[in-house]
Parts: C-alpha cells; structure tokens; sequence
C-alpha cells in the first residue's frame, strides 16, 4: 500500500482555504470554482475547522439560513482529523469510513500540507488492485 505522500506528490501541495469570518457563500464560490468538496478553514497557518458541501447541506439548506449571512465559523466542523505524509492508504481510508467524513487535511509540522478526499484515496486502491489482477493473469498466461 502507498503511503500519503506518493498521493500529495501527484496531487501537489497547494492548500485552498477559507477564513472563518468568510461568508458560507465565499467557501461555497471557492469549492464550486475549484470543483472541490472541502476547505480546512485556517486563521493564518492554523487549522482551526473544515467546511464542506455536506456541511452546508444540513445546516444552511436544510435549517433554512442564509449562506451569504452565515460564517464559515458557525456552520464548520471544529474537531478535524488530520493525516499526516507517511500514514498508508488503507489506514486514512479506515479512519476516514469509520468516522463517516469524506476529507482529511494532511498535516507536518503543525501546517497544513494538502487535503485528501475519500476519491483520491479509492483511485489509489482502485490502481493497485488492477495492477494485481494484470501481475496475476500474466503469472497464470505465463
């Protein structure tokens, strides 16, 4: 199995954020114009919660708020689960399923590093076992 960091290399390190005084409607602008699902919400290099699109689902479409009159603060999660370079695939991935959210920041050094999603981590599962499946019908053809 792989470790994060072979994901970040591919996927590079920039980190869009958001500010937790921002807008829901700005995190939500950001997500749509960079065709993600998740911002960590960071007050200068710290990492103090994480919005995502499910976040605003439940509590701004569905408790009725207005997104343009709503922080990023009081809709986030604020006890985020971090990763960090050097955890296997198949471990975030547990973590991930069992705690029931679909991004993870990567930590190193108290900073943020990269963001991975629950898709990043499945297309790496998804390579290797193809790669086993074609490694084994070529031992068996062979």
């Amino acid at each position: 199995m792989r470790s994060i960091q072979t994901i970040l290399e591919k996927k590079g390190h920039h980190v869009w954020k958001v500010d937790p005084d921002a807008s829901v409607l700005d995190a939500l602008r950001l997500m749509a114009e960079k065709q993600i699902g998740a911002l960590p919400v960071m007050e200068g290099d710290k990492l103090v919660g994480i919005v995502s699109e499910r976040d605003y689902a439940r509590k701004i479409i569905l408790e009725d708020r207005s997104s343009e009159g709503t922080k990023v603060a009081e809709i986030m999660t604020g006890k985020v689960v971090c990763a960090r370079r050097e955890q296997q695939v198949e471990e975030c991935m547990a973590v991930m399923m069992n705690g029931n959210f679909r991004h993870m920041p990567v930590i190193e050094d108290d900073k943020v590093i990269g963001v991975l999603s629950l898709r990043d981590l499945v297309k790496v599962v998804i390579a290797e076992q193809k790669f086993t499946i074609e490694q084994l019908e070529s031992y068996i053809a062979g």
